[in-house]
């Protein structure tokens, strides 16, 4: 920075470089919109392991396809997730709440969120508090108690000390709204007009969770519901985008960059116009739709005469055929077929980490674990009826078993003739926009004249360098892989003069080597002419 020159001696100055280093987004994020056993509603949860989904969100469930997909998307070499729980509430006379409630001594308290998973639990108040910490929130020792929470199905247990019903920094609805998984305060605004009264030690031979004078369980009326089976309105319904709910509850997170929307249940498909609502959403977002192919797709025919009727041709979705067939937990491990969506999205993460965005997430090298066979078999003569319709199949190979084995956009229809016609040149391009795009805010409200120009040149220039050195684009040199033009010819000065400053960045893309011809000839050999 300019130094104030005040004595006669030596100054020193630091001059700033002008580098900015931009760092690539990450490629394989991959978001699940879907039902599931228990866990937050309409709020985007990030995880990295199928234990935390476990932990989470409960795990396999029998009408949750979701789960289904995401265990697949970590057997299959995915890293990290973002999930969002829809919940469809029981509707009718005899229909159930939505939330287990259950009293503690007088102390209402509701499960953190809905389904049945709350009817497990179970609360316990007692006396044993602190007179040191009544005193520092000036209050009696007697306004004081403790609340132990126990889920008794996974056995979790909190416990929350020194919590009043007073305005205090320990009020308990407060407490349990921000450090609390498992309950809450039923009514915040209204919280009992006394300390719940102590529970009892429990009789000889019994637990605490087990005798129902040492802790409180959820009364029969008062056991919630799992919700019934969701439909198109709880992910694009009315409202849903203004609330940040539904599919747009991933408004909320940063980045995603693969969308997988398992059917609403196991034998069944999600409807067309959600296909396009979430597709045209993933635009919007610069991230990829995996479609799952009809469960009714039994066939070749039936794939055919069915991609029309799928609800999208964007740029932005890639298709898969057929579904997996798979051994489920919930019924003692009888095959079944399940959507490949969640498998795929992992193939992805893993050709992202061991070869780059830029290689097709195809071939022998994307096998997929955890899948005994495909529900329908093709053969090569099929799946050359197929892949010019942009339909992605699923194959199973000898000695290697089922893998990826088409990697085409929807757009990849020979007849449309697109240029975003294969999934790795899509992705590496959304890939190049998000990372630009973060990595220019800086260059806002900076004086727009040539001095600028040359640090965008500079810096972007590097970027694309490094992608050239890891072998992303086509070429021998930097000239035939990429250029970065921002200059006098891109931003003129009427441009200028509108405060807009215009990058032109161009990039050759490696082509997948889709169709491999061998040609063989016979040497007719040595014939003196």
């Amino acid at each position: 920075m300019p130094v104030a020159i005040s004595y006669p001696g030596v100054y020193i100055e630091e001059i700033p470089s002008g580098v900015r280093t931009i760092v690539g987004v990450a490629t394989s994020v991959t978001a699940f919109v879907g039902r599931a056993l228990r866990g937050p509603v309409d709020k985007p949860i990030t995880i990295n392991s199928y234990g935390d989904y476990e932990r989470i969100f409960g795990g396999l469930w029998l009408k949750s396809p979701m789960s289904f997909a995401v265990r697949d998307f970590y057997l299959n070499g995915g890293s990290q997730a973002i999930i969002v729980r829809l919940f469809q509430e029981d509707e009718g006379p005899d229909a159930l709440p939505d939330i287990a409630e259950l009293d503690a001594n007088g102390l209402t308290l509701e499960a953190a969120y809905p389904g049945t998973w709350g009817n497990y639990l179970r609360a316990r108040i007692d006396y044993d508090v602190s007179e040191d910490k009544a005193s520092d929130f000036g209050l009696e020792e007697t306004d004081l108690f403790n609340l132990t929470i126990r889920d008794t199905k996974t056995g979790e247990t909190e416990q929350f000390r020194n919590v009043t019903i007073e305005e205090s920094p320990q009020k308990v609805d407060k407490v349990l709204e921000n450090r609390s998984n498992l309950i809450r305060v039923k009514d915040l605004d209204f919280p009992p007009s006394s300390v719940p009264s102590e529970h009892s030690d429990p009789a000889s031979g019994k637990s605490i969770w087990e005798d129902d004078d040492a802790s409180d369980p959820v009364d029969e009326p008062n056991k919630a519901s799992d919700g019934q089976e969701l439909n198109e309105s709880n992910f694009t319904g009315t409202g849903k985008e203004g609330a940040k709910e539904g599919l747009y509850a991933l408004e909320k997170a940063d980045i995603f960059n693969i969308l997988c929307i398992p059917p609403h249940e196991t034998a069944d498909s999600i409807e067309s116009s959600l296909v396009g609502t979430a597709a045209s959403y993933c635009e919007k977002r610069r991230a990829m739709f995996i479609v799952d192919s009809h469960h009714g797709w039994s066939n070749k025919e039936d794939a055919k005469t069915g991609i029309s009727g799928i609800g999208t041709k964007s740029k932005n979705a890639a298709i898969f055929f057929p579904r997996l067939k798979q051994p489920n937990p919930q019924r003692s491990n009888q095959m079944e077929d399940f959507v490949p969506c969640g498998a795929v999205a992992g193939i992805f993460a893993r050709t992202d980490v061991q070869r780059g965005v830029w290689k097709a997430p195809a071939g022998l090298e994307a096998s997929l674990v955890g899948v005994p066979q495909l529900s329908v078999p093709l053969t090569d003569m099929e799946n050359g009826e197929l892949n010019p319709l942009g339909i992605n199949c699923l194959r199973s190979m000898p000695a290697i078993g089922p893998v990826v084995w088409g990697s085409r956009t929807l757009q990849g229809d020979d007849r449309l003739a697109s240029e975003w016609k294969y999934i790795p040149i899509r992705r590496l391009a959304l890939y190049i926009e998000e990372s630009l795009y973060r990595g220019t805010q800086w260059v806002v409200f900076e004086p727009n004249d040539e001095p600028l120009w040359a640090q965008i040149r500079l810096n972007l220039g590097a970027f694309m360098h490094n992608l050239f050195r890891q072998g992303a684009f086509q070429g021998s040199t930097p000239r035939e892989a990429y250029f970065v033009k921002c200059d006098k010819e891109t931003t003129t000065q009427n441009d200028q003069n509108l405060g807009i400053v215009n990058i032109v960045i161009g990039f050759a893309p490696l082509k997948p080597a889709e169709f491999v011809i061998i040609k063989i000839q016979q040497i007719a050999g040595d014939i003196q002419t």
